[in-house]
């Protein structure tokens, strides 16, 4: 799981209770560490009732994140890239209908471009494109992908509708989050491999490849945190079309991994669409407009006397960027 790096205000916790902002790395002593528990105990235990709240997508989060196992290990790297990008379709539909989010009619465009460019990759895919491992099931992957696409829109609308229906801050969220994951993370673990870990012990078959892969999952997070705090959704989208160019060449390199001018021409769809969706609202109507305009010359003018008519940078809804994924996504 991911952490979010964006502010959010404290919850009010009762006395004693400190923000998350006056406990900065240095300046933590015993009193703080005692209102720290203090809080904690009032915001998580005392207020149960809002953290269990954050177990339903605490709940799917774990399930994604199993999900994401089982696709990549019966896709190719750089299929499962690309057909991992509907999350952007289901986190929008999800935004439209939980959060009465409205798109514009670049961004719809886009989202079926997106569509088309998965679509492209997956009949590449079945048609037999490239090497395939004697023990991998593309109809398995597709479905977990799918599956995990799913997930991951409902859960990041859901916790982005709990944190702006409340007034616990984001790390606040997170830590709730946590404690629900790990708890459901032990649980699946031991239902499923309960015997094995009892004989070999908990860290059996931790190589040093599945600590690179646990670092870079946390790292990783990390990176999504900064990125929303600090980066917008143009920078997002280029990230995300880097991200599938690089997996296309590690696969290349590692895997044998053959690009035919179908998977091209879907990823590229996809990495068009990435581009498109992820323009602000401003952005995206100057290109409709200038679109418009160039099918003929405008003829309007303004009559004499009268005020000039409000530019679009007047309105606020112009230049506000829609979120290209939920400023609350714990996944990259």
């Amino acid at each position: 799981m991911a952490t979010v790096g964006s502010g959010g205000s404290t919850a009010a916790a009762g006395p004693g209770a400190v923000s998350a902002g006056s406990l900065e790395p240095g300046t933590v002593s015993a009193g703080n560490v005692k209102h720290l528990v203090l809080f904690l105990h009032e915001a998580v235990l005392v207020q149960y009732v809002d953290t269990f709240k954050l177990a339903v997508p605490s709940l799917i989060y774990t399930l994604q994140n199993n999900l994401q196992y089982v696709a990549i290990s019966n896709l190719p790297a750089a299929t499962f890239q690309v057909t991992y990008q509907l999350k952007i379709l289901t986190t929008a539909l999800f935004s439209v209908l939980m959060l009465n989010r409205s798109l514009s009619r670049l961004q719809w465009a886009s989202l079926m471009l997106l569509f088309m460019g998965v679509a492209i990759v997956q009949a590449q895919q079945a048609g037999g494109g490239g090497p395939r491992l004697l023990d991998q099931n593309p109809g398995v992957g597709l479905a977990a992908v799918v599956a995990s696409c799913l997930s991951s829109g409902f859960a990041g609308v859901y916790f982005e509708k709990i944190l702006k229906g409340s007034s616990g801050s984001v790390w606040l969220r997170n830590l709730q989050l946590g404690l629900f994951g790990t708890a459901l993370g032990l649980v699946g673990l031991w239902w499923a491999e309960g015997t094995a870990v009892a004989h070999r012990g908990f860290f059996f078959g931790y190589t040093p490849a599945v600590w690179g892969v646990v670092l870079n999952q946390a790292f990783g997070g990390l990176l999504v945190a900064v990125v929303v705090k600090y980066a917008d959704n143009i920078l997002k989208g280029f990230a995300t079309s880097l991200s599938i160019v690089l997996s296309t060449v590690a696969s290349i390199r590692l895997f044998g991994f053959h690009v035919d001018p179908l998977f091209a021409l879907g990823a590229g769809l996809v990495i068009g669409a990435v581009y498109l969706y992820s323009l602000p609202r401003g952005a995206a109507k100057a290109i409709t407009s200038t679109s418009t305009s160039a099918s003929g010359p405008c003829t309007h003018q303004q009559p004499p006397g009268q005020p000039p008519p409000p530019q679009l940078s007047s309105h606020r809804g112009d230049l506000s960027t829609e979120p290209f994924l939920p400023k609350s996504v714990l996944v990259k």
